[in-house]
């Protein structure tokens, strides 16, 4: 089952799982549309025939939702899922997942798998569709260099990234943006003011700033919109556009906004992920295989291990101030 926002590799988990299950003569039958396929039976057969490729593309195989209304429903669900004569679950998700896993059921077999682009689950120190987010972020950056210099503007490229800056970091350091604003250092809009004024008067062609859609000045509160089908009833957006008009009313410079929004999601997973899903998969497969349930398959010290299921939940990993890449931008010159 893939369960919340969708994210470049979960076909990876799903082929990877499913090619070692089936190659160890077990069925598999995967959920479709998270919890809502539990609630209403909906499932699929997996054969070899049907994931064989799969890794390669964007989005799920078995669809997924974020939306199921499940409070107050855990005898439902686990009336429903013991319909399926099933030994146990393979999920991958994100906090919302497996938080919400624990209510509903909390003695159900299942490995976890992390999932999540934003890379701010507790337990793991990289999730995949981390790097294909960056990715996208690092050539939105080189893209837009080049009308950011032909027409001597700021460029403002605004990110996903909830409350942890991850993704707005990785990004823009890979692709040596002029500054990059994240949720966990608010930035002085003095300081900010400044940086700009003096690359403009030292002749520089044109600059690109990446921005966490949760990022805020210091003082300051993170832009959002109310959001009834969001779980935290908020969503986060529109600091990109802001900071493009002051950045106009502030700056000698004209500015422009681009919001990447689902692109960040949309693309098929880097080289990089597709190793990451692979060794996550087949380890959540053989966990299965021997009844090691309750489980998380997670990245740490450059191997992908198993864990208590409950290190991956917690609240979000942020980006600590001191962290190595905060201070590569800072030796680069990147505003941050």
């Amino acid at each position: 089952m893939t369960g919340g926002g969708d994210a470049p590799g979960l076909n990876g988990i799903i082929e990877a799982a499913s090619r070692v299950l089936l190659k160890n003569n077990c069925e598999v039958t995967g959920i479709l549309d998270g919890f809502e396929g539990v609630f209403t039976g909906r499932t699929k057969n997996i054969t070899l025939e049907s994931v064989l490729g799969m890794h390669a593309e964007a989005g799920t195989f078995l669809g997924t939702s974020n939306k199921s209304k499940i409070a107050g429903r855990g005898d439902e669900f686990q009336k429903q899922f013991a319909k399926m004569n099933l030994d146990g679950l393979i999920a991958a998700g994100g906090d919302g997942t497996f938080k919400a896993l624990k209510e509903l059921a909390p003695d159900l077999p299942i490995i976890g798998v992390p999932k999540t682009i934003d890379n701010d689950l507790q337990g793991t120190e990289i999730t995949f569709g981390f790097d294909t987010a960056c990715t996208v972020v690092a050539d939105a950056v080189d893209s837009l260099r080049s009308t950011a210099n032909a027409h001597h503007r700021v460029m403002v490229i605004e990110t996903m990234g909830r409350t942890a800056g991850w993704i707005a970091l990785g990004g823009g350091l890979a692709s040596y943006a002029d500054a990059i604003l994240i949720p966990e250092r608010p930035f002085s809009r003095a300081a900010l003011a400044k940086y700009l004024t003096d690359a403009h008067t030292k002749g520089a062609p044109g600059l690109v700033v990446v921005v966490s859609e949760a990022a805020m000045a210091i003082g300051e509160d993170p832009i959002f919109n109310e959001a009834k089908n969001s779980s935290t009833g908020i969503r986060f957006g529109g600091i990109g556009e802001r900071m493009s008009r002051w950045i106009e009313a502030h700056s000698p410079w004209e500015a422009r906004h681009v919001v990447l929004g689902h692109l960040q999601r949309a693309r098929h997973p880097t080289t990089t992920d597709r190793f990451l899903t692979a060794s996550m998969g087949a380890l959540a497969a053989n966990l299965a295989l021997s009844q090691q349930w309750n489980r998380a398959v997670v990245y740490r010290d450059g191997k992908v291990l198993d864990a208590p299921l409950s290190d991956i939940q917690g609240p979000p990993r942020e980006v600590a101030p001191d962290h190595r890449w905060v201070k590569l931008c800072l030796a680069l010159g990147i505003f941050i």
